[in-house]
């Protein structure tokens, strides 16, 4: 098992868990194994594929996934092999008979062509292990149900001797129930590890519009030249209104959504994966197949529907071990999009019990990491100190006056209005909105203009939160008084707000050397703390980049960021001293050992 992990995938030790999930599954015992995003689950079935006799079929919801997972593991010198329809029929027909030769240890296939070929070739070949990937699609309490997944359970009906792994990134316990009773697990060893990913930094910024939030954007991404990620939004229109104002400011962006045709998807997926685009501008559709290890940060325009969704999409930053950052917009326009979302959908009361466990996790001013593992059902004895709470814990001021200056706004407009008009009322705007429904007579016109848009944003939904008003839905979305509000407008109760701190990306002044140093500070955190560690591996980048293009794969899957990394610090200038680099296989030191040594070399020898 040692020599395996070192042999074929350049590793000295195993993560937690992995060498008992190998273990059990050697000793053909049902597994379900759940392991954050970027964890080492695929080693849990790769590894025991090696060792056991016949061919582990590894059933995968997605194409594309299969694709990056079959690259890595024929780029380690491992027979592997994918049977989809992306494939000729030729293609395909060479695949099966190198199943039949026995040629092939790890063979992926969809759920689809799995039920087809249950009586064809399935029965014709030795069996190792059944992998089920992302196994949450089989449960109906999964936040991605797919249905063909339900269909599994032909596996122990036709392979009863045959072991069954599920494997997930996020289950909560009643979706694990579920998957263990749909396929008919028997008596499943069930493996938990730690949620976990203390690599990614985690951020939330409030009450920003499309302006402020671009500007930020374009700010963040000048820091992280040459680092891939990834802008999640709400919708397709927003995914295209975003691309479309980060390629106004000189940044090429891919777009992804449903709305596109397959070969567009495609297209941009593989200019992402293949580092050609930097960015890619996406609704949740994009993500799942994504086997990049060199995310270096995702941003969320938009606040996510659950938690679920959320830690799976900041789960493709990072997963190589380095440091990564997540930012989350969260405003008060995106709690009222998708509240109306949940009150409309067919499960309205569990959407927004998810949703209002998101806004918790967005309003919070305890340590985000503490809140995300609690909900997992995990529990942290310290806050992470890599979060913004734990960077900049927030302070409060005695808030009751502006409270009293919105909530006079709402009374006098008899609780008619929506939060942008209520803005522009407080903020003495004269809109044609406000003019032709006389809102510039009333006394609170204009008085909170000494108080910029974006706070107010801010102060709305820190009342929205604390109970003082409630949005309308079916209303137009107006904002109506509480009781508790009443209480703080009629001067029964005093309140408090959260002080609003400056991000320093808006900070206009803001000059580009301190941008600059920042830059080369990031980097060093990444990166390490060598002065010339930056330029040695941007050197050792785009030899990667190069090999890569030689051999038409994604540079990441040539070599990983944290195996660059290591070559930065330990410089091997032979062979030999490959052996000490975390991630070079005895393949992958045949095959690019000389070429990682002699630049390094020519490096250090200027």
């Amino acid at each position: 098992m040692q020599n395996i992990l070192k042999t074929y995938f350049g590793y000295s030790e195993f993560r937690p868990h992995q060498k008992e999930i190998i273990t059990n599954i050697i000793e053909k015992k049902d597994t379900l194994v759940l392991m954050p995003t970027g964890g080492g689950k695929s080693l849990c079935y790769q590894i025991p594929a090696l060792m056991m006799e016949g061919t582990a079929i590894v059933i995968s919801p997605l194409i594309s996934l299969m694709k990056d997972q079959v690259e890595a593991l024929q780029a380690n010198g491992i027979s592997a092999r994918a049977l989809n329809s992306m494939n000729t029929e030729t293609e395909n027909a060479s695949v099966r008979m190198e199943c039949l030769q026995g040629k092939v240890k790890l063979l992926y296939i969809s759920p689809e062509r799995l039920i087809s070929e249950t009586n064809y070739l399935l029965r014709d070949i030795k069996i190792s292990l059944f992998a089920i990937d992302e196994a949450h699609c089989i449960s109906q309490w999964g936040h991605d149900f797919r249905p063909e997944y339900t269909q599994l359970d032909i596996l122990r009906k036709q392979f009863p001797k045959v072991p069954i792994v599920a494997l997930t990134a996020t289950a909560d316990k009643i979706t694990r129930q579920d998957i263990i009773k749909q396929l008919k697990m028997n008596e499943p060893e069930v493996f938990i590890s730690s949620f976990d990913r203390p690599n990614l930094s985690l951020d939330v910024k409030k009450g920003y519009q499309q302006k402020e939030k671009i500007r930020i954007i374009k700010r963040f991404i000048e820091k992280h030249s040459n680092e891939s990620g990834i802008i999640y939004c709400m919708s397709r229109k927003t995914t295209e209104k975003v691309a479309e104002l980060l390629y106004d400011e000189g940044l090429d962006t891919a777009v992804y959504h449903a709305g596109l045709s397959n070969s567009e998807r495609e297209k941009a997926q593989d200019d992402f994966i293949n580092d050609r685009v930097q960015i890619v501008c996406a609704t949740v559709a994009f993500g799942m197949g994504i086997d990049k290890s060199n995310v270096r940060w995702v941003i969320h325009y938009n606040l996510p529907k659950s938690i679920e969704s959320f830690y799976q999409e900041i789960g493709r930053a990072g997963r190589d071990g380095m440091k990564s950052e997540t930012i989350l917009f969260y405003s008060l326009g995106d709690m009222i999009q998708l509240s109306k979302f949940a009150e409309e959908s067919n499960q309205k009361e569990i959407n927004i019990e998810k949703l209002n466990r998101m806004q918790q996790y967005a309003e919070s001013d305890i340590c985000r990491r503490r809140i995300l593992l609690n909900y997992f059902g995990e529990t942290m004895e310290h806050d992470c100190g890599n979060c913004d709470v734990c960077r900049n814990p927030p302070q409060r001021f005695d808030g009751t006056i502006i409270i009293q200056k919105a909530l006079s706004a709402i009374a006098r407009t008899n609780q008619q209005v929506a939060t942008g008009t209520l803005i522009e009322i407080l903020r003495g705007n004269f809109t044609q909105e406000i003019t032709e429904n006389e809102y510039d007579k009333i006394k609170t016109f204009g008085a909170g203009r000494d108080i910029p848009s974006r706070h107010w944003q801010n102060y709305l939904l820190q009342m929205l939160n604390m109970g003082y008003i409630e949005i309308a839905y079916n209303e137009n979305n107006h904002i109506k008084i509480t009781e508790s509000g009443a209480k703080v407008l009629f001067g029964k109760q005093n309140a408090e707000l959260v002080v609003i701190k400056e991000d320093e990306f808006t900070q206009h002044q803001i000059k580009k050397n301190t941008v600059s140093t920042n830059s080369i500070q990031i980097k060093k955190n990444a990166y390490g703390d060598h002065d010339n560690e930056d330029s040695l591996f941007e050197t050792l980048r785009l030899l990667r980049l190069k090999l890569a293009e030689q051999e038409a794969i994604p540079p990441y899957i040539v070599m990983s960021d944290s195996t660059l990394q290591s070559l930065c610090d330990k410089r091997p200038t032979n062979i030999e001293e490959l052996n000490d680099i975390s991630g070079f296989s005895e393949y992958k030191k045949k095959k690019y050992g000389r070429d990682f040594v002699n630049e390094i070399k020519r490096y250090i020898n200027g």
